[in-house]
């Protein structure tokens, strides 16, 4: 099915629990199946991961009431570089895990828009549509979450410790 490890990745980052996310997007995914007569053509991702936000939302409601609050570019390198030098591809990973350790503290719709704008590779637009908020709500969250993590990653990277 298409479009099916996207709707995992983003149950995944919304529930932050691989089982939970199976769950969801399964779920999802029959959701789907029983309402394909509402979807009116276009784009076929946006309208599978609304649905998958949709489920996310009313299963953390369910099960995990208490997250529901408000409150990057990768280099590309190829492989020959990335085997010369093992200690920078260490490096690397162990600043990718900082950077997923902190998207994961970011409360749920923040973790939402970073998602799907940077992993995703969503529009703005896109992300508004199937968020169903305006454009600038998606701007203004993105802004705050990416300030966030700035604040979470500095922290640690003053602190030298990993949390």
């Amino acid at each position: 099915m298409p479009h099916l490890d996207a709707a995992y990745n983003l149950a995944r980052w919304l529930t932050r629990n691989e089982h939970d996310a199976e769950d969801v997007a399964q779920d999802a995914v029959l959701r789907a199946f029983k309402f394909f007569g509402g979807f009116h053509g276009g784009n076929s991702r946006s309208w599978l991961l609304s649905i998958v936000r949709n489920t996310a939302y009313t299963w953390l409601q369910k099960n995990r009431k208490h997250e529901i609050a408000t409150v990057f570019s990768e280099e590309e390198h190829d492989v020959e570089d990335l085997a010369a030098n093992p200690q920078v591809l260490l490096l690397r990973k162990a600043d990718h895990e900082e950077i997923m350790r902190a998207v994961e503290q970011l409360p749920v719709e923040f973790r939402e828009v970073i998602i799907l704008r940077e992993l995703e590779g969503m529009s703005y637009k896109e992300i508004a549509e199937m968020s169903d908020v305006p454009i600038g709500t998606v701007m203004s969250r993105l802004a705050r979450a990416r300030k966030q993590l700035q604040q979470s990653l500095g922290q640690r990277l003053e602190s030298g410790v990993s949390q």
